[in-house]
């Protein structure tokens, strides 16, 4: 059984991680970025194997690019933001101390996907599929990225909000369906390599463990949550 907080409502959701859980959650996606990384920018055998994997893959197939958009940031980033503003009215209307923070750490979240994907890119400099023609900064995956924590982050953030385990369980779903929808776009239409993709979840996998962990410490992962169905009803 979970021990009630001292709010009266239930223990924290996630758990907290303790520090080697802490450890591993980001530091296994971030060890595998960096070998990726590195095999993309040697054109090792990894990279080389990548490359010859893609021309089996590509097809000119209209429905993969409108898979691909879906990554785009006119596409996800709106949805995201939906799901802030919803959820910051619903902890505020809940009488919450923190209802921002959740919305504003999902928030900067986001703002932090380019200022890394776009770095990475300039420097690593990999040329895209033949299908893009001549040109650079495929790795990693910008619309993988901004796909994976758009929908991720808002799967976080408003999973405590919703009242039944088949809920909960269908909003897991769709995001992982959306996300696994993108990179398949992006790869069936020649827009990106396998490895830029891979990498991007990944690098997106810590930045998603990030806001786990700290929704999970500061209690936003499950304070989130009214104590009764009729806490949103009560006058503050």
């Amino acid at each position: 059984m979970r021990r009630s907080g001292p709010d009266g409502h239930s223990g924290t959701t996630p758990p907290v991680p303790g520090w080697p859980t802490f450890l591993l959650l980001p530091g296994l996606p971030a060890l595998l970025f960096a070998l990726f990384t590195w095999q993309v920018v040697a054109h090792g055998p990894l990279a080389r194997a990548d490359e010859r994997l893609s021309e089996h893959l590509v097809s000119p197939a209209r429905i993969y690019e409108l898979l691909a958009d879906l990554g785009g940031i006119a596409v996800a980033v709106p949805v995201l933001a939906v799901v802030l503003v919803y959820v910051a009215l619903r902890g505020r209307r809940a009488g919450l101390d923190r209802w921002w923070l959740p919305s504003v750490a999902a928030a900067v979240l986001m703002a932090v996907v380019p200022a890394l994907v776009v770095p990475v890119k300039e420097l690593v400099a990999r040329p895209g599929p033949p299908v893009m023609g001549p040109g650079t900064g495929f790795y990693p995956s910008g619309h993988t990225a901004t796909a994976a924590v758009a929908y991720g982050a808002a799967t976080l953030v408003l999973l405590p909000w919703l009242r039944t385990a088949l809920a909960r369980r269908a909003l897991v779903a769709g995001c992982l369906v959306l996300n696994l929808a993108v990179p398949f776009g992006l790869v069936r239409r020649g827009f990106h390599w396998p490895l830029d993709v891979v990498a991007s979840w990944c690098l997106c996998a810590v930045l998603l463990s990030a806001l786990w962990m700290l929704l999970g410490r500061t209690g936003s992962a499950d304070t989130g949550r009214p104590s009764s169905p009729a806490a949103d009803a009560q006058p503050k």
